[in-house]
């Protein structure tokens, strides 16, 4: 992390916060403070990628797009980097609006695991986004959490595990096999 990130004497602006451009780390911005984790492990990674192309083409068919670790505003000096964001948007610019996301895909490692279990659902309930699917990964495995937002906070529609199929109508319709995302090298 550069000096001028540790001695910023002040709330950080959005301006600030765009003007540091691309970094190693993921560096998200909560009402004038910066939220630093370091990049994703392999797996969870690949997790990302997997499921990204599997809600791509579900998403394509709704007329909405699928992205990575985009940057989306919630609200004035709040913009977040989740894994995955499915939103009505086009191609143009860095920056998804909280109104135009359907659904906020966070993958939970160890390092963002608070962040994304209890701070991120919050920030997204309170932005009103629809819908907030969590991948959890216990013991070299994975779960699918998918949430509604009811009420002003997420309550879990379905958990589903590696050998079950995640199915919904909404926020568009989209199928995913969990076994599918545990993709492993071959040894040879």
């Amino acid at each position: 992390m550069s000096v001028a990130l540790l001695e910023h004497p002040e709330p950080w602006s959005e301006d600030e916060y765009f003007a540091l451009g691309e970094t190693p780390n993921r560096v998200e911005l909560v009402d004038g403070s910066l939220l630093v984790s370091p990049a994703p492990s392999k797996r969870h990674q690949r997790i990302a990628f997997l499921l990204t192309k599997r809600l791509d083409d579900a998403a394509e068919r709704a007329g909405l797009l699928a992205l990575q670790d985009v940057n989306l505003r919630l609200a004035t000096g709040r913009v977040l980097q989740p894994d995955i964001v499915v939103a009505d948007t086009d191609d143009v610019g860095v920056t998804v609006e909280a109104g135009e996301a359907k659904l906020v895909v966070e993958v939970v490692s160890p390092s963002n695991a608070g962040t994304d279990r209890l701070l991120k659902p919050q920030l997204y309930a309170a932005a009103g986004i629809g819908w907030y699917l969590r991948v959890e990964q216990p013991h070299d495995s994975v779960e699918l959490h998918l949430q509604r937002l009811t009420g002003g906070r997420y309550v879990t529609i379905t958990v589903v595990g590696p050998d079950q199929e995640l199915a919904s109508d909404e926020p568009f319709p989209f199928r995913i096999e969990v076994a599918s995302l545990l993709h492993r090298r071959r040894q040879t």
